[in-house]
Formats: structure tokens, sequence, C-alpha cells
């Protein structure tokens, strides 16, 4: 299926690893330059190379802290001088972080709502109007299905998420009239390099297996099929589609 993707240009945050690489790796696969970014500048120029190298695609790393308004309004202004414009915006930087009420400090609040929703309204922000002078684009922001069904001890994540996954209805329902369609992803378990770190000295697929029997399809997501679904989401093919929020668990979350 051509997802018409070729010649976009495109803005992947936290692409540097994982569902992000995926991401970044998947549309430059379907021909659009794509511009990564990350806080490790030499991992960050690595990984643009070699998904470069892997596909034969224009990808152009950018340094930046999504939690840095400096570093937001720069990654984007980058980008429109490399490239010339704006098409896709990837809103994909952020961490777990996942405690008691009582366990989470201020600076733990803080700390999580100027990573995942402070860095989505930033980069969106400055995105806006180069998508509006496109005559149109996509926005796809990562938000997990604990931000619809709230488990217990999932603070602070839980409750940004949910912000995450307020903002994309609102954006969508704002700049429509722009042709401009958000959506969101709700992550659940899927392979990435935060879940190895956890496994520590245990063989990673180990912890796969073990976390894969909590998911009703009895195994846990690729990061690919998050990069899949991304590309899809801000493709031709998907133009009727805007202010949605898709689970991509496995089955795991109990609520649409």
């Amino acid at each position: 299926m051509d997802l018409g993707l070729k010649g976009k240009i495109a803005i992947v945050t936290g692409g540097s690893d994982g569902l992000g690489r995926a991401t970044a790796h998947r549309l430059a696969q379907e021909g659009a330059k794509v511009v990564i970014c990350g806080r490790r500048e030499d991992h960050l120029k690595a990984q643009a190379e070699a998904i470069s190298a892997e596909t034969g695609g224009d990808v152009v790393a950018v340094r930046a802290d999504v939690s840095v308004a400096a570093d937001c309004e720069n990654l984007v202004k980058a980008t429109v001088e490399k490239f010339g414009g704006l098409d896709i915006l990837i809103n994909n930087a952020g961490a777990s972080a996942a405690a008691s009420f009582e366990d989470v400090t201020d600076e733990s609040w803080q700390a999580d709502f100027e990573l995942k929703v402070m860095g989505a309204v930033r980069v969106t922000r400055a995105s806006l109007p180069h998508l509006k002078a496109r005559g149109g684009g996509s926005i796809v922001n990562a938000t997990i299905g604990q931000g619809k069904a709230p488990p217990a001890k999932a603070l602070p994540t839980s409750l940004s998420r949910a912000a995450g996954i307020n903002l994309t209805k609102s954006l969508a329902n704002e700049y429509a009239a722009d042709n401009i369609r958000v959506n969101t992803i709700c992550i659940g378990l899927i392979k990435s390099a935060q879940w190895d770190r956890r496994a520590g000295d245990r063989p990673v697929e180990e912890l796969h297996a073990e976390l894969g029997k909590r998911v009703p399809l009895g195994r846990i997501g690729e990061a690919e099929d998050y990069g899949d679904l991304a590309a899809f989401l801000c493709s031709e093919r998907a133009t009727y589609i805007t202010g949605t929020a898709i689970n991509l668990d496995g089955g795991v979350c109990p609520v649409v």
C-alpha cells in the first residue's frame, strides 16, 4: 500500500531509540524527509546516519530536549530551514514514571509534565504555522491506555498522559478547519529500551515473555507496530481520521 508520504517533511521527537526510531525508520522508508531529536547528541547523530543507511532516506539529527522551551522552537526552526516546511509532527518523547501518589514529589510532577505535556504543547505550537502554510498536515501524540483507565500507583505518568489525550482532542477540534489532523496512540506493553534497562541482569527475552502473560494477545508489541500505525495515521490513507485515541496494546486497556 502506498501511504503517499514521499517528499513529506516530518519531525519525530525522541526519535533516536525504541518507538521513535521505529517511526522515523518507517517514515524514511516511505520516502519522507525526517528530523529526529533527542538529548544525547552523539547517539542521536549515529542513529540518524544508521536510519538513513538502512532506508536510503533523508534523516537529520537535531539535538533538543523538549522540556526546554528554546530547544522546542529551535527544533522546528532547524527543520524548516533544512527542508523548507513541515507536514508531520510525531510527539513521541517521554519516559515512564509510575509510583504511589504519596511518593510523587512536586519535582517529579513538574518534570513529568514538562517532558510529556509541555514538550508536546511547545513543539506543536511552533509547528502549527508551518503546517498551516502547507495546507494542512498531521500530528500524532504518544500516550498510554492508562491515561484512559488509570490503575493504582501509576502516577505521574497516567495523569500526564490523560492530559495528552485531552490535548489531542482539543487540537483536533480546533485545527480541523486548517486540515490539520491530530490523533494519539495509546501505547501498552511494547518492546523498548526502557524495558531492556529494567531487565537488568535477566535475559530480556525472559522479561518480554513474562510481560506478555499480561496481554490478551499473549505477547508484547514490537516497536515496528507503533511505527507502522504512526505512519498510517500521517498518510494519505487516513485523511478522514482525526481526534482519535487508538489503543495499541494487544487488548490490555479495559476501555476503547
